[in-house]
């Protein structure tokens, strides 16, 4: 089913990079997150993109195929239902072409398309993006301005969602007024109704999955929602992710208390994203962040990123550890610790 899922809204973890104490690829690790996330009830992987760590991406690292390779492999061996398998590329056009090829050839479904592009303007991206989408089908990205995403306009989103390959888009500028430019732009283009939204806000992933966005066009007055989200922050707790998505759905179909038990728990999400992604440090620690959870709950040895100098921030771990104590709810420890030792297998 591949893209198609996407429009029906699903869970998308982005997938972390398990590292050994020498910064190499650890295998074993990283086919147990994996694992976890097809366990867990996920919709779809996405695999080298930001939580990926986008030095993946470097050639003389040697690590994008062969990643890619063990995510789908795992995919292959063990999936039993329908998933979205999505690979993030990076780069000028003739860097995110190949990248696209590579991904192509191993059988995954679209590319997220960073929009970080040393000088770049809009219609570059446009055209880069035209190119890659002859390739494979593509996701749009807003990538937060703190991370080096850069800023878009209305115009730029209804231009990209024009494009014929374009079957999503994902948001996370991490600013509302950003994000509601974002789906103005997707809701005027004709094509509005092929393009999936998707929240990649971790700071306020329950105000998108509950908005109504109502856009004039001149052919009326046209309602977007957000239909799932591709996020860092359900690249932990994604159980419980799931049940946040199957609330919101319930709840945009006018379930009353569906609607009353997610409003429960948006302030419990954003207190864990603030401790899991450091907003309080500029999210220096985000990478690191993500890996810390995954370590305390032991499916990662250590939190050990590409850039030797990426790591928690000060008070960091305190606090993530507080929020897996506040919020169990959210975070999966039980689940985890019942089938880890399996997935690790």
């Amino acid at each position: 089913m591949g893209v198609g899922i996407l429009s029906e809204g699903v869970v998308v973890p982005a997938h972390p990079l398990a590292l050994t104490a020498e910064r190499r690829l650890d295998e074993r690790r990283q086919r147990a997150l994996t694992r976890y996330y097809l366990a867990a009830g996920a919709g779809g992987i996405a695999i080298a993109v930001h939580t990926t760590q986008f030095e993946i991406h470097e050639p003389e690292r040697g690590l994008l195929e062969p990643v890619l390779a063990l995510t789908a492999d795992v995919l292959d061996r063990e999936a039993d239902r329908d998933l979205v398998r999505i690979a993030g590329v990076v780069g000028p056009t003739a860097q995110a072409v190949a990248e696209a090829e590579l991904a192509a050839g191993l059988g995954y479904d679209a590319v997220l398309l960073s929009p970080r592009l040393a000088g770049a303007s809009e219609d570059d991206l446009i055209e880069r993006a035209r190119a890659v989408g002859q390739v494979l089908p593509v996701i749009g990205f807003y990538l937060q301005e703190a991370i080096g995403g850069p800023v878009l306009s209305r115009a730029f989103w209804r231009r990209f969602a024009d494009l014929p390959s374009v079957v999503a888009v994902k948001a996370a500028p991490f600013d509302r007024y950003r994000t509601i430019e974002l789906v103005r732009g997707v809701g005027e283009s004709d094509r509005a109704d092929e393009v999936a939204l998707y929240t990649g806000n971790d700071d306020a992933i329950v105000a998108d999955l509950t908005a109504v966005h109502r856009v004039p066009t001149p052919a009326g007055t046209r309602e977007l929602r957000f239909r799932g989200g591709l996020l860092g922050q359900w690249a932990v707790g994604t159980r419980a992710a799931t049940g946040v998505l199957a609330l919101a759905k319930r709840a945009q179909a006018g379930d009353a208390d569906a609607a009353l038990e997610l409003s429960g728990l948006a302030a419990d999400l954003t207190d864990l994203n603030a401790a899991v992604f450091d907003p309080a440090h500029g999210f220096a620690g985000v990478i690191a962040g993500v890996h810390e959870v995954l370590r305390q709950q032991g499916l990662l040895e250590g939190i050990w990123c590409l850039d030797p100098a990426e790591g928690l921030s000060p008070g960091q771990a305190e606090e993530i550890e507080r929020v897996r104590l506040a919020y169990p709810h959210l975070n999966d420890d039980a689940f985890i610790a019942e089938h880890r030792d399996g997935w690790l297998r």
